[in-house]
């Protein structure tokens, strides 16, 4: 974590208590900040706030308005706040489950949603449990307990469904046949599927493309992913979405019967 991001993070806490009070129990960093692997200039700042109560619709707006990057720019691309009730951050569930949501940055799209039933399914409900077993995992507390005892892991066959649908996402957004910028995320992001699907373990998408050739397994096209998220040309859409059919084969429940 560079020193911008350091004290950006501790101003958004400050912030919270703010407009939370004591019911603020917890701030994590999660994501690429949490898994050590922040990247200036491309990786966004992930951050999840822990309540022990329900949060009014005042208190939301009010959360939204002192974080937004108007109010409190961003150092990073952009930030990505989910605050949870401690019930939900500990339940496992593989719902949302959230109070409040902020997409917020320089170069990220604005967006604040105030209730998961206004989330639209078409931009994925898989993420919040995910990223709460990531949490479980890898969280940098900024306040409150230890990550480990917030949050919980979905159980294994709900957690198989939501690495297929994270997939199933990926495959359906429109990508070119040929060099397709962010088609490296998705090579990357499906390597990161398929080591939390095998050995149980939250890797960062670069050390988990990193682990996946080291034993030899589509070593080619994982390392120009890799070198694609620095300044080499991307993998072609049709590789990639070759690559996560086989990740998805790999992880997807069998048919009955």
């Amino acid at each position: 974590m560079d020193d911008d991001v350091r004290g950006y993070l501790t101003e958004l806490v400050d912030r919270a208590r703010v407009v939370l009070g004591g019911d603020l129990v917890g701030a994590y960093a999660a994501g690429s900040v949490g898994l050590g692997a922040y990247q200036p200039g491309r990786s966004d700042v992930d951050v999840a706030l822990v309540v022990a109560r329900p949060i009014g619709g005042p208190a939301k707006r009010a959360l939204v308005d002192r974080l937004r990057h108007e109010a409190l720019p961003c150092p990073a691309r952009g930030l990505e706040l989910v605050a949870y009730r401690r019930e939900v951050a500990v339940s496992g569930t593989p719902e949302p489950g959230f109070e409040v949501e902020l997409n917020t940055g320089a170069t990220l799209p604005f967006r604040a949603t105030y209730d998961p039933a206004d989330r639209p399914a078409a931009d994925g409900r898989f993420w919040y449990a995910l990223d709460r077993s990531i949490l479980r995992q890898s969280g940098l507390a900024l306040l409150g307990p230890p990550a480990a005892e917030v949050f919980a892991d979905p159980a294994p066959d709900d957690l198989r469904r939501l690495l297929v649908a994270a997939l199933t996402w990926w495959l359906a957004l429109p990508t070119p046949d040929g060099p397709a910028p962010g088609a490296e995320d998705a090579v990357l992001g499906a390597c990161r599927a398929l080591v939390r699907h095998r050995d149980g373990l939250w890797l960062a998408k670069v050390d988990a493309g990193r682990r996946l050739a080291a034993r030899g397994e589509d070593a080619d096209l994982i390392r120009r992913a890799i070198t694609a998220r620095r300044s080499g040309p991307p993998p072609s859409g049709a590789e990639a979405r070759a690559f996560q059919r086989r990740v998805l084969d790999e992880i997807a429940p069998p048919s009955p019967g």
